[in-house]
């Protein structure tokens, strides 16, 4: 570490301990990146004519660009920051994450998307929103390594 009274606390390199910078920049990059993403993919859906509606307990449902933003945003914000902060503590959580994060991702296809009567423009367009989070939250982990 840095001995000088006047330099701020650094890691040998000169960086903050992390191998790619701030952690809280990592989360906000990897959770605004998979979110303009799915946003994207999700207006191509629509515009392929995807009308995104399904049943859920007996009555009709309707998956709109705030319910993909909040199923992106909230479990991915979640997920990051707990790798943000655990991997300071045991930095195993990184390969760990690296294995949950898309079997995650990709379990959910066969789990949320395949079971819901959706039309099938709507099913594709989904089912590609949770695939597209893999290379994103793998990118994401990766730079929270310590």
């Amino acid at each position: 570490m840095n001995t000088s009274k006047n330099a701020p606390d650094r890691a040998p390199d000169g960086s903050n301990g992390y191998g790619h910078g701030s952690p809280t920049i990592t989360v906000v990059a990897t959770v605004a990146a998979a979110l303009f993403l799915n946003l994207a993919i999700y207006g191509l859906g629509r515009a392929a004519g995807g009308d995104f509606r399904f049943t859920a307990s007996g009555q009709p449902a309707e998956i709109d660009a705030l319910t993909v933003a909040g199923f992106t945003v909230l479990p991915l914000l979640v997920g990051m920051t707990a790798v943000a902060v655990l991997t300071r503590v045991w930095p195993w959580v990184v390969p760990a994450a690296l294995l949950v994060t898309p079997a995650i991702a990709l379990g959910t296809i066969p789990v949320m998307t395949i079971p819901a009567d959706f039309d099938d423009t709507s099913k594709i367009t989904l089912a590609l929103c949770h695939v597209a989070l893999v290379p994103v939250t793998v990118a994401g982990v990766l730079r929270l390594r310590v």
